[in-house]
This record gives structure tokens, C-alpha cells and sequence, in this order.
């Protein structure tokens, strides 16, 4: 599964308004104040050691400043205001978010750097773990509007503290809003998963090929559709069609199954091609089974000669019997023998004869087939027709699927 993937919140002192190299009373006009040499002192001596690498020894300084009596307001949030960047630096995250909250409680902040201080805030409590204040914190922000980078943060939060209640809601409101990312969907399928909601994880995943087609979405759909109630092992060989035209077949007994499935089918053409496909990619005709893969070139080869040979008697057979089913399958052989427009026109003309055993079938077989033929669009058009519930109606949503966004590289 995709991981969701956390980036750290940026804590450069420039993000924060603030330049270690700057005079401490030139920190920006507004800070442009006199201070007590006292605390100037101190002040300065910190910011030298922050800019030597010596973050904790600056910290020792401001604690010296924090000594120096009847500090004005002012002196205070200047003291605070260099030791968040000193401490977060330092790694001393509780020292940093007290700073933090000091100077965002100070008044002295300007509505953005209020926002700056405030998303800085969240970063610091995430990384001293202090997980409850750190969404706290990120809910109040979100009332100021959505950030979708601060929404992630608080779904990684909640996923980390196993708050499965507070997370669901969340990638609910998300899901009704149409604000789902990959890496949400990623979280909502772990959760059905973990809560072994089959039905909800494979909707989930079918999200995940749909917009975001990846390899392991693919894979994991199409292997998992296989495995709902009342999915027909007669489509097995549709799902395998599936991947072959997602690039997804690589073992060698891939190819095998297919191919020897495809024959099954009476698509020896069909069946062909898979096998040059994997010899082409290396799975067949190398190691041990090579005269394996070898005899099932031969085998497919033969078939071909064979239906070519037959081919008009075997039309006219079904023809007479009114076996439509026989003529849709037959239709589907000559589309991928290359006899593109007779074997389109015969599936088409057997469907609408009626009388099949498996409509439904009948028209994902046609979708496949306009499919193969480049038909993108008729393809589309004759795959929104399939219903059924033995697997017809998923695989027919799949194959959309993957005409409308082919997998990625």
C-alpha cells in the first residue's frame, strides 16, 4: 500500500521572519525598540553562539537573560523570539514550543508571521511528540480555512496514535467533499483492511487504479475481485486480460495460464500473441521450461490453422444451431486474428439475437474486443452496458478504467 508520507514543517529562521545575522533591534521596524544593555548583551552573545552552531550554549544565555529584573514586554518577546529558533535548532522541542506560544500570545506578531509562528508551532509539538496539542493546535488553524497540508498532519497524527474514530470522520468529511488524496485513500483502505471490510477495501483500491494507476493498485484489484462472493471462474481469463493490457503479466506461469485459458476460449490468435509478448519480455523460451513454453507455441499454432481452416463451417454450424454464444466467441477470435470488422459485426449480430446463456458476458466480451481493436470509444460505450453480479459489471468498470487512464510507467 501507498504509505502516507509525512514532510517535515520547515523551521528555517528566514521562514520565521527572523535572520540570526540581523541586530536583535533590527529583527523587522516593528521590533526596532530599545532594550536594556543588560538584555542586549546577553541577546547578542546568543545570537553570535547560534551562528557558530552552538545552539544550546545560546540557550544558556537567554537563560541568563531571562534573570535580568523588570524586563519590559517588549525584552521578553525578543528573548522568546530568538530562543524558538535557538531551541528548535537545538533540538529542545519543549523549550521551543513554550517559546512559541509565548510569542503567538504576545500581541506582538503581524497576522502573517501570527500564521508562520502558529503552523511553526504545530511542527514543534509533531516532533517532541506532543500529538494531542499539536492537533489541538491544528484545529484551530483549520477554522481559519482549509490547508490541505495541515489536514494531512492531523490524519497523520491520528493514524499514529491509532485514533481510528477520529480519522475515519476525517476521511469521510474528505470523501464527501471530493478532497480524498492518494495518500487518504491509502489510509482508508489500511483501515478497512485492518477492520476486514473486503467490500469497502476493494472500492477503496478501485479509487486508487482509477485515479492514481499504479502497479500495485492494479494488482491488488484485480486479485482481490477475484476473491469476492459470486465471482465467476469462467472470467478468469477477462481478468488476465485485464493485465496483460496494464502491462501487469511477468512470471513465466503468468503467460502459461493466460495463454492456455485464451485456447480454452477458442482464441488461439489471441493466445499467440500473449506467448510472443513473453518471450519478447524474456518470461518464455529460457530455463528449464523452455520446451514447455516451446510446445505451447506449437500447440496454439496448430489451434489457429486449425479454426482458420474450419472457420466458415464452424459460423454456419452455429449459425444453424442458433448458438449465439458460440458465434460471440468466435466473433471475439477473428477480431484478434486480425479480421477486425467480420468478427465485430458477428458479436454484434449474436448479441442482438438474444438467447444467450451469459448476456452480460457476451457484451464484455465485445467491449474487450472493440478495445483490442482501438475502438476506444465504442469500447466505453458497450462496457457502460454490462451489468450482472458474477464479476461482469467490476471487470467492465475496469476495463473503462484503463481505456480513460492507462497505468502508469
Amino acid at each position: 500500500m501507498s504509505k502516507f508520507r509525512l514532510a517535515h514543517l520547515g523551521l528555517a529562521l528566514a521562514a520565521l521572519g527572523f535572520t540570526a545575522a540581523a541586530p536583535i533591534v533590527g529583527l523587522a521596524p516593528a521590533h526596532a525598540q530599545a532594550v536594556r544593555a543588560e538584555v542586549g548583551k546577553q541577546l547578542q552573545a546568543a545570537q553570535a553562539l547560534m551562528k557558530q552552531g552552538k545552539h544550546k550554549d545560546a540557550l544558556a544565555k537567554l537563560r541568563e537573560a531571562d534573570k535580568v529584573a523588570g524586563k519590559t514586554a517588549h525584552e521578553s518577546y525578543l528573548i522568546d523570539r530568538v530562543r524558538a529558533s535557538a531551541a528548535s535548532s537545538a533540538g529542545d522541542y519543549g523549550t521551543a514550543a513554550n517559546a512559541f506560544e509565548a510569542l503567538i500570545a504576545s500581541g506582538k506578531l503581524s497576522a502573517s508571521e501570527r500564521g508562520q509562528f502558529s503552523e511553526g508551532l504545530i511542527g514543534i509539538y509533531m516532533r517532541g511528540g506532543e500529538l494531542n496539542k499539536a492537533n489541538e493546535a491544528i484545529q484551530r488553524q483549520l477554522k481559519n480555512g482549509d490547508d490541505p497540508k495541515l489536514r494531512a498532519y492531523l490524519l497523520q497524527n491520528y493514524y499514529k496514535q491509532g485514533n481510528i474514530s477520529a480519522l475515519e470522520t476525517e476521511l469521510r468529511n474528505a470523501e464527501k467533499s471530493g478532497r480524498m488524496s492518494e495518500d487518504m485513500l491509502g489510509m482508508l483502505a489500511n483501515i478497512q483492511l485492518k477492520k476486514n471490510d473486503k467490500v469497502g477495501y476493494v472500492n477503496t483500491i478501485e479509487k486508487l487504479a482509477a485515479n492514481y494507476p499504479k502497479a500495485q493498485y492494479w494488482n491488488d484489484l484485480l486479485n482481490r475481485v477475484q476473491g469476492k462472493p459470486g465471482f465467476s471462474s469462467r472470467l478468469s481469463v477477462d481478468v488476465y486480460r485485464l493485465k496483460l493490457a496494464n502491462g501487469l503479466l511477468k512470471k513465466p506461469s503468468e503467460y502459461m495460464e493466460m495463454a492456455q485459458l485464451v485456447l480454452q476460449a477458442r482464441a488461439p490468435a489471441e493466445a499467440l500473441k500473449i506467448i510472443d509478448k513473453g518471450y519478447k519480455a524474456g518470461a518464455l523460451g529460457t530455463g528449464p521450461d523452455a520446451p514447455r513454453h516451446q510446445r505451447l507455441k506449437d500447440l496454439a499454432d496448430k489451434s489457429l490453422a486449425d479454426r482458420n481452416k474450419d472457420a466458415a463451417a464452424t459460423e454456419a454450424e452455429y449459425t444453424a444451431a442458433k448458438d449465439n454464444d458460440g458465434l460471440v466467441g468466435l466473433g471475439y477470435g477473428l477480431v484478434q486474428a486480425g479480421q477486425t470488422d467480420k468478427g465485430l459485426k458477428m458479436m454484434e449480430a449474436a448479441i442482438k439475437a438474444g438467447g444467450l446463456r451469459y448476456p452480460d458476458e457476451a457484451k464484455l466480451r465485445l467491449g474487450e474486443a472493440y478495445a483490442a481493436a482501438g475502438k476506444k470509444q465504442q469500447a466505453i460505450s458497450t462496457l457502460r452496458g454490462v451489468g450482472g453480479k458474477e464479476g461482469t459489471a467490476e471487470l467492465a468498470r475496469y476495463w473503462i478504467m484503463a481505456i480513460n487512464k492507462p497505468l502508469a510507467g
